[in-house]
């Protein structure tokens, strides 16, 4: 399943030339990615109130066109890839009348728990592998 969020630039996320800092893509990618997770009716904090942590593990993100102040864009976020150690998430970043992204991404989360010992997430916790499983395959 694919999920979109919006995202209106602000004057801060920009540099001197107007352009959006590459720094910001990354905390774009974090909202998408929550409001995903909070379509299937799970949240970030009750996962690590159960103690499951999804530290970011690996990171990339691919610069095509430059978003500007006050452009509003639109995030697509999917599961490409789902296993009981770890969960991928790909991006993409359109903005209005350009019909390519502007920006494509992709993250990679292990599942630790508060420990930050790697955990089976479909042995621990397999009603919620199930719900994220139900995302990733829609």
């Amino acid at each position: 399943m694919i999920s979109q969020t919006k995202i209106s630039v602000r004057y801060a996320e920009t540099d001197q030339m107007g352009i959006v800092h590459h720094s910001v893509y990354p905390i774009w990618y974090e909202a998408a990615r929550t409001e995903a997770i909070k379509k299937i009716g799970i949240t970030y904090s009750a996962l690590e109130k159960n103690g499951i942590m999804t530290p970011l593990v690996e990171l990339n993100s691919k610069y095509i066109f430059p978003a500007e102040y006050e452009d509003v864009l639109t995030i697509h976020v999917e599961i490409s890839k789902l296993t009981p150690a770890r969960i991928v998430f790909d991006y993409q970043i359109f903005k209005p009348g350009i019909e390519k992204p502007i920006n494509t991404g992709s993250t990679v989360h292990a599942w630790v728990g508060r420990d930050l010992k790697p955990i089976n997430l479909k042995k621990q916790f397999p009603d919620i592998f199930e719900k994220i499983s139900e995302l990733a395959n829609r």
